[in-house]
């Protein structure tokens, strides 16, 4: 077929009308503008690492935000029942004690794309993402090695970032006996541990198991550029952060559990409580988190307003350092905790809304949960008698503390500071900036506040985790014992249900009585200021859970 030059300037006319016309859909398509509104939130602080990796930002305040923007191959249900549901992974089995199988669910996507695959899965669980030149442990008996080691000879990789020695520590910590991940097939992986352990999927479901995108942490420059900028497979990405100042997440549209409601979340660092409630009232926030009870009414007087949370899954701790020439003496630990009036400082600052555990436990813990054990008495009569017997002269006891990190936390130690006087106690209070001055160790190095949490249902979780031999207590050198770190390891691998009840009674005997390393005041408690149109359900632990089946904006 032949075209006259007229017929043939037409056709390719029409031609590039179409082309033109088609690019003019496609762009107005995607010029197409998100409605979804922008969450903002305001925060006592954001990481106290300066770092968004769940392995080096093990803290209450990374809780709250690191989930939303990682995923793990299972998670905990923190809104529902607390027990590990499917993430990345869409089913897992035990095949013995040691190891469990999963199976991939089809279509996950990292932040950048890409699909999320097996190999990421090991990469995850690998040397050069978490362990370093660490090995697996057959036990816990003494676990400090696997820290030293990491800070003594850090190990260097031909590509992409090395992890850093306090990462290194907090993995071996959280995973003491773990050998990796084996790869089955292109959808299947196995998790294998050296030790038998009940608590893996405890272990795999809390903060530091997330799984990364391989590709995208070893194309990174450095370590810390990591942290700044972390790909993972979580509802929302990273776009901004500022350290000290603000945190904005935007939506990741492909996330597996669904699209989130809301485009961005804009966390910003508000130190005060009384600025955070004066930016909610005049719509500068829409949340704003750590309002104490006695600011309550203030904003249940508004009714555009009101008060959620509760008591969550963490405890209130005051920390010993038996390093400290007169902390050395057990019977002045044992005199500071019967000094202390617990029930006084539930009523006085928080109105009765929360509660003193029976030590450091939760009844979540089941048939672990040793349910005649109490913290101890307060007995002003027995503390003294306590210091007399030590020989205590009126020594000075410094105490290292912050401003309100914790909420009410200036309160809690001015109330003990006059507790701990009324029996003789020379207690000294050193107000600090930030964790770093709080744990640099020297003579000034004796008392402070702490939080402990469970982030699954067994006391390997808080106990071992949190004062164990690899624990933080023990890595910063201010306690140990000898029976104490033994048991660690028997809780850690024992399978037989009877052996690991007696052995987490004898360790609360030991960490709370006969040498203790802390002593608990009462259950924390989270309670958040916010916006009535926006239907929200607090979560269990201190996450803020903005998914699309926890947020519903306002219509």
């Amino acid at each position: 077929m032949t075209f006259s030059l007229p017929r043939l300037a037409k056709y390719l006319t029409l031609a590039f009308a179409g082309v033109t016309l088609t690019a003019q859909i496609a762009n107005a398509q995607s010029a197409v503008p998100d409605n979804r509104p922008v969450v903002r939130v305001a925060v006592q602080q954001i990481s106290n690492s300066g770092a968004l990796d769940p392995l080096r930002e093990q803290s209450n305040v990374g809780t709250r935000v690191l989930p939303m923007i990682y995923a793990g191959l299972i998670e905990l249900d923190t809104t529902g029942d607390l027990k590990p549901k499917a993430g990345i992974a869409e089913s897992w089995k035990r095949i013995d004690d040691r190891t469990l199988e999963f199976t991939l669910r089809p279509g996950v996507k990292f932040h950048n794309g890409d699909p999320v695959t097996v190999e990421d899965i090991a990469f995850s669980f690998s040397p050069q993402r978490m362990f370093g030149n660490t090995k697996p442990s057959i036990g816990v008996a003494t676990a400090k090695p696997a820290a030293a080691d990491a800070a003594a000879n850090e190990p260097t990789f031909a590509t992409g970032p090395t992890p850093p020695a306090e990462v290194v520590a907090v993995a071996r910590n959280i995973w003491p006996s773990l050998i990796g991940v084996e790869i089955v097939d292109d959808k299947t992986v196995r998790l294998v541990n050296a030790l038998p352990d009940l608590t893996l999927e405890g272990r795999l479901a809390r903060l530091g198991s997330e799984i990364i995108s391989k590709k995208a942490y070893l194309a990174a420059k450095d370590w810390n550029t990591w942290a700044q900028q972390p790909i993972s497979a979580g509802p929302f990405k990273v776009k901004e952060l500022k350290q000290d100042q603000s945190l904005v997440l935007v939506a990741n549209d492909d996330y597996f559990g669904g699209k989130p409601n809301v485009r961005e979340i804009r966390y910003t660092v508000v130190p005060e409580v009384s600025s955070r409630i004066n930016g909610l009232i005049s719509g500068q926030y829409d949340f704003v988190t750590d309002i104490p009870p006695d600011q309550f009414k203030l904003i249940q007087n508004n009714p555009k307003f009101e008060i959620s949370g509760g008591p969550v899954m963490n405890h209130r701790l005051v920390v010993f350092d038996k390093t400290h020439p007169v902390l050395a003496n057990p019977k002045i630990r044992q005199a500071m905790s019967h000094a202390i009036d617990r029930k006084a400082i539930v009523d006085a600052l928080w109105g009765g809304k929360t509660t003193i555990p029976a030590g450091l436990q939760w009844e979540f813990y089941g048939d672990m949960y040793i349910k005649d054990w109490e913290v101890p008495k307060y007995d002003p009569a027995l503390a003294k008698k306590l210091l007399k017997e030590a020989g205590y002269k009126g020594e000075p006891i410094p105490f290292r503390t912050m401003n309100n990190y914790y909420t009410n936390q200036t309160q809690t130690d001015q109330i003990m500071l006059e507790m701990w006087k009324a029996v003789g106690l020379n207690v000294q209070m050193q107000m600090a900036e930030n964790w770093a001055q709080i744990f640099e160790k020297g003579p000034t190095r004796g008392v402070r506040g702490w939080s402990n949490s469970a982030p699954f249902s067994d006391p390997v979780g808080s106990m071992v985790n949190q004062h164990g031999p690899n624990g933080q207590q023990q890595r910063m050198g201010e306690w140990s014992n000898d029976e104490f770190n033994k048991l660690s390891n028997v809780l850690t691998s024992s399978v037989n249900p009877q052996e690991r009840r007696e052995t987490f009674a004898r360790m609360l005997v030991i960490a709370e009585r006969e040498d203790p390393a802390y002593t608990v005041l009462h259950r924390t408690a989270v309670f958040y200021a916010k916006r009535k149109d926006f239907g929200w359900k607090p979560s269990q632990t201190f996450l803020m859970d903005f998914r699309a089946d926890n947020l519903q904006p306002p219509k």
